[in-house]
């Protein structure tokens, strides 16, 4: 039995904000992270996650498995980010992330990264468009988020519900726009678009791709690209296991053909970054 997990909602609540507190104020003996699992949404970044955490030179935030700093919680201090991080000796080789799915995405969020960790490298999952947006939808509508019962509608208000919510943002970086985290279900999946300012700020090299289905289908050969990538010792977990899934209904056929043909130009985007088409389009047919 997991006793933490069993604990009252207010022990976890009242666990966590003194776990930050205590690291805030200890702050210079953590580290900022050496590097960002910045999504995407409904992308298998959880397992992604998960598998990280079996390696044992990488370290995990101690309190939640994102810390959301440089997009909803930009507003605190560099010392509070760290509080999030275990403690580190110069001398230690343990790697420290973050795995925030709302980095990716966030209108601010890939210029603030650049800006305070020119350094950092980055992991994106991406994954077939159509079938995150599914999925996504599916996610919303069973969190309470989503009430329109037609996907395709849902998809078909994306518009005129995003219609000047970045604007907002990026005038006012303390607004936090709902709509913006819970209803984009097309523009998640314009991945070229949103890794661009990651590639131009940090460089190509320090921007690591994975396609999901290439990762659930050969994981360990995956994980093992990844390990090179962060520097790490090539330890491979014993498995790999698939959190998350949101099994359902199959969806509105005619929806989805409307979102291949939207995603056919982002995915040829993703084809030039990636230097081969993403695995959906090369299994297409």
């Amino acid at each position: 039995m997991n006793l933490r997990k069993a604990a009252p909602d207010w022990v976890r609540d009242t666990g966590r904000r003194a776990t930050v507190w205590y690291g805030e104020r200890t702050a210079g003996r953590r580290p900022l992270p050496d590097f960002l699992v910045v999504g995407g949404q409904r992308c298998g970044t959880t397992s992604l996650f998960r598998a990280l955490m079996a390696h044992p030179d990488i370290a995990r935030p101690l309190v939640n498995k994102g810390v959301n700093y440089f997009d909803v919680n930009y507003h605190r201090s560099e010392e509070w980010y760290r509080g999030h991080f275990p403690a580190r000796a110069e001398d230690d080789r343990t790697r420290v992330f973050d795995a925030s799915g709302y980095y990716m995405f966030h209108p601010l969020a890939a210029e603030r990264i650049v800006h305070d960790l020119p350094g950092i490298k980055i992991v994106a999952m991406v994954r077939d468009p159509v079938e995150r947006a599914w999925s996504a939808y599916k996610h919303e509508l069973a969190r309470g988020f989503e009430w329109e019962r037609s996907f395709a509608h849902a998809v078909e208000l994306e518009d005129a519900r995003l219609e000047g919510e970045i604007e907002r943002m990026v005038a006012d970086p303390s607004y936090q726009s709902f709509n913006h985290r819970h209803h984009a279900y097309r523009r998640r999946g314009e991945y070229a678009r949103l890794l661009e300012p990651f590639v131009a700020g940090l460089g190509r090299d320090r921007v690591h791709v994975i396609e999901s289905e290439r990762f659930f289908a050969e994981p360990a050969q995956v994980y093992a690209g990844l390990t090179e990538f962060l520097e790490v010792d090539p330890v491979v977990p014993a498995r790999f296991d698939r959190y998350n899934a949101r099994p359902g209904s199959d969806g509105d056929a005619e929806a989805f053909q409307r979102l291949r043909e939207h995603f056919a130009p982002h995915d040829e985007a993703l084809a030039q970054l990636l230097g081969h088409p993403p695995f959906w389009r090369s299994t297409d047919g």
